[in-house]
């Protein structure tokens, strides 16, 4: 079993997000918010082409007690999803590797 993307939606102004999850479930990037299931679907998209370029990730440390993030960016820089933090850059660097491997998966699940 692959990963998959979930659409979701929130009570917030821009409701309309997605998750990607790995074979184990686990999350491991949530997209931005927009304002419609149409923008979550595009991001999503993005995400299937960006998600294996190494190029697309930046890797952030943080001052918080788990300072390790990423993000991955599209073509034109714009931030497509964020992943969750991490205690260590090994652990960090792992989900990256499970975004490249899960991101260009074509299973996409709607819950709105």
């Amino acid at each position: 079993m692959s990963g998959h993307y979930i659409i979701k939606k929130s009570s917030s102004v821009q409701p309309y997000y997605f998750v990607l999850r790995a074979d184990n479930n686990q999350v491991i990037l949530t997209g931005e918010n927009y304002s419609t299931k149409q923008g979550a679907q595009g991001g999503i998209a993005s995400s299937q082409a960006n998600s294996p370029l190494e190029s697309r990730y930046e890797r952030k440390k943080s001052a918080a007690v788990q300072p390790y993030t990423f993000v991955l960016k599209a073509a034109n820089g714009e931030p497509i999803g964020r992943s969750e933090n991490y205690s260590t850059e090994a652990s960090r660097d792992a989900g990256i590797s499970s975004v490249k491997a899960n991101g260009p998966t074509k299973d996409i699940r709607d819950e709105t």
